[in-house]
Formats: C-alpha cells, sequence, structure tokens
C-alpha cells in the first residue's frame, strides 16, 4: 500500500506529490457532475491545481467508451501534454479507470494520481492498477495494467453521494470482508455507513482497502491470487450487462451485491460453504439493495454473457472464484452450466423472486 495514501487533508497530499513529481502540466481529468460538486473544491484546498486543464466527460458508465477515450487523448494533445505531464483523475470509478487507461497509453504512458469521489471508486477501481473501457457491450474489454504514483483515499467528498451511491461502494467492501475474515465480515454488516462518519467510515476503508492492496501486490497481473478479488463479479456483470440491455442499468456494487449471493451459493455446492452465512448475507443485501429480478427465461442469456469473462479458459464450463469459508477464497473452479443454473434458481428462492 505504499502508493495509497489515506487522508482528510486532501489538497494538502496532492500539493506534495505534485511538488515531487514536477510535471511540465497538470490536467484535471473529472466527469461533468464532479466537475461541479467537487472541483471548486478541490482547488480550494490544492495550491497546485488551480490553474490545472481541466478534462470533463459525459457521467455515467455507459460513456467509458471510445469515443469518451479519443476526447481525452485529444484535449491532451491539443494542449501539448508530454510524457513529463500529469493527470490527476477525480471522480468515480468511471473516471478512475478511462483516465488511467488514458495515461498509460497517451505517449506510451504519463504519470497519473487518482483521488476517487465515490466510495465505490475509493475502494475498488482507484486501487490495484487495472485500467480500462467497455466495448462491444461487454465491461472493462479493453485496458492495460497500469500502477498510479498515488491514490488518495478520503472521505471528505462522500456528503455529496447518494444513498443508492454510497451502498455501491459498501457493496465492495462486503466482497473483501468476506475474502479477510469472519471478524471482519461481522464488522461491515454491523456497520452502517449512510450518513458518512468521515473518520469513522476513513478508519474501516484503510482496513478494507487492505485485503485487496495485499492480494494485488502478491498478484498484479492476475495470474494467480488476485483472482479472488473477482468473487461476485462473474454473475454480478452478467446482471449488469443485463440490466443495461433492458435499458433499466444497476449501479456495478449492486450487481456485485447480487453476484455475491450466487457466489455463496455456489460455493456451497462446489465447497461446502455453510449455508447459514448465505443467509446472513443473503438478508443483508435483501434488506438493503433489494433485488435483481430475473426469471428462467434470463438464464441462457446470463450464462452466454458469463462466457466472454475474461477468467474463462474455454474448456465449456465457467469459472468463479468461490469461498470454502469466509477468510478461505477459491480461485478459478470451474462451474457448469447445471451448476450456474442451480445457483441462480437458489438465488431466486432467497430473494423471494416468482
Amino acid at each position: 500500500m505504499n502508493n495509497i495514501i489515506f487522508t482528510n487533508h486532501v489538497g494538502r497530499q496532492l500539493d506534495q506529490e505534485i511538488t515531487a513529481i514536477n510535471p511540465d502540466r497538470i490536467f484535471l481529468l473529472t466527469d461533468i457532475n464532479t466537475r461541479d460538486a467537487v472541483i471548486p473544491r478541490l482547488q480550494m484546498l490544492s495550491q497546485r491545481v488551480a490553474d490545472a486543464h481541466i478534462i470533463s466527460i459525459p457521467p455515467g458508465d455507459l460513456n467509458k467508451n471510445l469515443d469518451s477515450l479519443a476526447n481525452i487523448w485529444q484535449q491532451l494533445s491539443d494542449n501539448k501534454a508530454t510524457r513529463s505531464s500529469l493527470l490527476v483523475n477525480v471522480g468515480g470509478g468511471v473516471i478512475t479507470d478511462i483516465g488511467a487507461f488514458a495515461a498509460s497509453t497517451f505517449k506510451r504512458g504519463i504519470p497519473y494520481i487518482n483521488i476517487p469521489t465515490t466510495l465505490l471508486a475509493a475502494v475498488d477501481a482507484s486501487v490495484g492498477g487495472k485500467t480500462g473501457i467497455n466495448f462491444n457491450g461487454l465491461k472493462n474489454e479493453i485496458g492495460t495494467f497500469s500502477s498510479p504514483r498515488q491514490v488518495i483515499i478520503s472521505t471528505i467528498f462522500f456528503n455529496t453521494l447518494s444513498h443508492t451511491e454510497i451502498l455501491s461502494g459498501y457493496a465492495e467492501m462486503i466482497k473483501h470482508s468476506l475474502l479477510d475474515s469472519p471478524q471482519e465480515f461481522s464488522a461491515i454488516l454491523a456497520y452502517n455507513p449512510d450518513p458518512v462518519d468521515p473518520d469513522r467510515l476513513l478508519d474501516l476503508l484503510q482496513r478494507n482497502i487492505r485485503v485487496k492492496s495485499d492480494i494485488v501486490t502478491i498478484d498484479p497481473t492476475e495470474k494467480g491470487p488476485r483472482r479472488a478479488l473477482n468473487l461476485g463479479h462473474t454473475a454480478g456483470h452478467a446482471f449488469e450487462t443485463l440490466a443495461m440491455e433492458r435499458h433499466t442499468p444497476i449501479p456495478h456494487g449492486y450487481a456485485v451485491a447480487y453476484g455475491l449471493i450466487v457466489a455463496a451459493v455456489l460455493s456451497h455446492i462446489k465447497c461446502q460453504f455453510p449455508t447459514d452465512t448465505i443467509h446472513t448475507l443473503a438478508a443483508y443485501i435483501h434488506q438493503h439493495y433489494g433485488a435483481f429480478a430475473i426469471t428462467c427465461d434470463d438464464y441462457p442469456h446470463l450464462l452466454e454473457i458469463m462466457t466472454h469473462d475474461k477468467k474463462n479458459t474455454g474448456d465449456g464450463n465457467i469459472s468463479f472464484t468461490l469461498l470454502s469459508a469466509v477468510g478461505q477464497p477459491q480461485c478459478g473452479i470451474p462451474c457448469t452450466p447445471a451448476d450456474i443454473t442451480a445457483a441462480l434458481d437458489l438465488y431466486r428462492d432467497i430473494l423471494h423472486l416468482p
């Protein structure tokens, strides 16, 4: 976690890092909403970014695409960015993903800093060095591995977030707690993240992000242990894609929450994961996140979407990260279509879906 700083003194930390990098030009990438809600405050807090060139793109995951990426490259080029320039990505996961990708590819790579302004970005997208955009209807289909110079994690901007946005980020914290220990899992389920207590949540984030950071340090390019971080994401990404196709998109964290239930059920089928923990997890998710409605008619398409997952090996089965117990992830477990269909049936039963 050497390049991750946890502080609510964001401006001071950012100025220190910019001074150390000594860039010839500074660019801020943000979306239109964050530009209006956060950037004026950041400019007041940081002397070094007050005169930075601001690049803004439309908000939302649908805009994490080639058109937005080309726009970022174009603005960097038009404003004479060099390999000694700095890109500061300020926003949610869309901004940290696409900004990091733009920085990692422009002139074969320029330094960048991530300042996540959403809980989801803080706990997930801004940490770990994954960059990317959506392509051909698939999430994060094109990207690179590229580490930021620094990630500044703060909770001072979270009061701009809606209840839904807070819960979306908290789902990733639930995932990390399942990978960590029964004690951390219990602590996460016991804490109420909204309204935000900046100092308490910052402390909880520091412990929670350590789970991901420790795994990434061991396996930065996802060849082995890092696949544990995919817990809940194989089914979750399929739910998210289906929701986008229905033109009723759901937040990423909500999709992960529903995917965690599917993963927990598969973990019981394949790894004897305890049923009482499944019900504890599912009850919390149902209470706070509701349910993503599917029927058996959706199963073939959900399975087809899952076959595009980057973790698959092409043998006809679908690879999942599962758990034999809380804190004991099992990576690359092959699941047959029959296994997944059974898990989707139980997902619907647990969440009382018709």
